[in-house]
């Protein structure tokens, strides 16, 4: 596909819906994690209180468990993705409405079991929409679907965490916020009423034995399965190491400030995350999958080696903004082509399943390496842990080398 081509599918009434629902699906996440830490924080609620409130985050992982529900029964208005979709939007806006409510002193408890509601209801929400995008989507649309999506995603972790923050602080208060944070939920519920319902590619499950058993039987009959779910943990792997304790080592390696790290590591690298989904959604129009995946994979790789040289360097800010802004601009590339693939490895009668699947397996790598990392900091220095985790990303590019007809079949539809 022509960059010209790409550049209408990417403006095209689809993507626009697409951005739309990569923010509603962004949206509540901050809400029960970082926002909700600092409202508890300034509330006054106790450390180890807000240690376990951590916990409330657990449905995102776990989602895989209720997925096969939102496969096999369809709601009695707008179709099985868009039904779900708008059920979980409108139990969002409201579980998140009642948040803002509550008094983190005197309802402790409450919001406690309000923000575990949201989570769960949030990881629903995400179950449908990966569903819908990866029904929808045309293999030469899913690079540009996967950018506009994490770029709506991003945006909106940007609203409902430094914009709520600001808002409590300054203008609103908490109570108000949530109830904005619930009524910026609309936006999803438009573009899902918009939204139109993708074709069955077939009859859904037709008991919920089946909901849960077939969509693995279908994938492990491919040719290939474990080889390909191999893939999945391994070609974020490399970046999941050395994201893990990214922030740490500014502080504790070069010296940097807390200031200069929140510049820099948060600021300059949710833009250029951003830039690096839309550039590898563009890019993936004219190399398709493979050679996508090949290509940003290797740049996920060779950038890590940009911290080995920083930890050398020293307090260097001028190669830190180079450092971390070439990370994350890589890390966005391969993030687009890496959603691509979860798309293309999804059977649509079973998308919503497959994919919660694949998801929750992809983040093996960015729940357990943490332990890992921190030893291997401690074994082999700075520099001796980003040149590991540049060799830890080269066994999924050689997998995905050997896996390239495979890959090139998926792109193609077949």
């Amino acid at each position: 596909m022509p960059l010209s081509a790409y550049a209408a599918v990417l403006c095209s009434r689809t993507m626009l819906l697409m951005l739309a629902l990569g923010f509603a699906s962004g949206l509540p996440l901050a809400l029960t994690a970082g926002t909700l830490q600092a409202r508890l924080a300034a509330e006054g609620v106790d450390i180890v209180a807000i240690g376990w409130f951590a916990l409330v985050g657990q449905p995102y992982t776990y989602k895989f468990l209720w997925s096969p529900l939102m496969d096999r029964y369809t709601p009695p208005f707008l179709g099985r993705r868009r039904g779900w979709l708008l059920l979980t939007q409108l139990a969002l806006a409201g579980a998140i409405a009642f948040m803002g409510t509550l008094s983190a002193k005197d309802s402790i408890w409450l919001l406690g079991a309000t923000a575990l509601a949201v989570a769960f209801l949030s990881a629903s929400q995400d179950i449908v929409f990966d569903a819908l995008r990866a029904d929808s989507l045309a293999p030469e649309e899913r690079g540009a679907g996967a950018a506009v999506s994490v770029f709506g995603y991003r945006i909106a972790m940007l609203v409902s965490g430094a914009g709520a923050l600001i808002l409590a602080d300054q203008w609103l208060g908490w109570e108000a916020t949530y109830g904005l944070m619930a009524a910026l939920m609309a936006i999803g519920m438009i573009a899902t009423w918009l939204m139109i319902e993708p074709e069955p590619a077939g009859a859904p499950p037709e008991t919920l034995a089946d909901a849960v058993a077939k969509p693995l039987a279908e994938f492990f009959a491919r040719n290939g399965a474990v080889a390909l779910l191999a893939l999945v943990v391994l070609y974020k792997l490399g970046d999941a190491f050395a994201g893990n304790l990214t922030t740490a080592f500014l502080l504790r390696g070069p010296g940097f400030s807390l200031t200069e790290v929140g510049a820099v590591n948060k600021g300059l690298g949710l833009a250029a995350t951003i830039a690096g989904a839309l550039a590898g959604g563009a890019l993936m129009a004219g190399l398709r999958l493979y050679r996508a995946l090949l290509l940003f994979g290797a740049l996920q790789a060779v950038t890590n080696l940009g911290f080995m040289l920083l930890a050398g360097a020293g307090r260097d800010y001028a190669l830190m903004v180079a450092v971390v802004g070439l990370e994350n601009l890589a890390g966005g590339m391969g993030t687009a082509a890496y959603v691509a693939l979860l798309m293309a490895l999804c059977d649509r009668r079973f998308s919503a399943t497959q994919y919660a699947l694949l998801s929750a397996l992809s983040a093996v790598g960015r729940v357990y390496v943490g332990p890992a990392a921190g030893y291997l900091v401690d074994t082999l220095d700075w520099a001796g842990f980003f040149l590991f985790t540049f060799a830890v990303a080269l066994p999924g590019l050689v997998l995905l080398a050997v896996l390239r007809a495979r890959i090139e079949a998926l792109d193609a539809g077949r």
